[in-house]
């Protein structure tokens, strides 16, 4: 059975700093790049980051450029996104991917919330 489980969200001041994680099981975590997306209300899904089924190569959002870092742990099979100075309009669910060839799974979302 394959399960994404998204922790680490909460309330934080601006500035303030978030660390989630996404934990997955049922399928080959090394062979999949992984993605955290974003959604706020009324708002559509925004892809934050990304980072390769290695680690080797990652992307972000202009948003969250120098702000942001997604990284891995393949053999905990567990991909984090460390967010820091964080702006009351990153408030979002926050969303873990996996995607490759073989078809795409995705967690449930962790809310985070940036208000003073």
């Amino acid at each position: 059975q394959v399960q994404l489980v998204e922790s680490g969200g909460g309330l934080v001041q601006p500035g303030g700093s978030l660390r989630l994680s996404c934990a997955v099981s049922g399928f080959t975590f090394s062979r999949y790049a992984m993605n955290w997306y974003r959604q706020a209300p009324g708002k559509e899904r925004e892809l934050v980051a990304v980072i390769s089924s290695t680690g080797g190569s990652t992307n972000y959002a202009d948003s969250v450029k120098g702000r942001f870092t997604i990284s891995r742990d393949n053999a905990k099979k567990t991909v984090y996104l460390q967010m820091n100075s964080l702006k009351p309009e990153d408030t979002a669910v926050y969303l873990c991917n996996a995607a490759s060839w073989r078809g795409e799974y995705w967690g449930q979302g962790t809310q985070v919330i940036v208000s003073s």
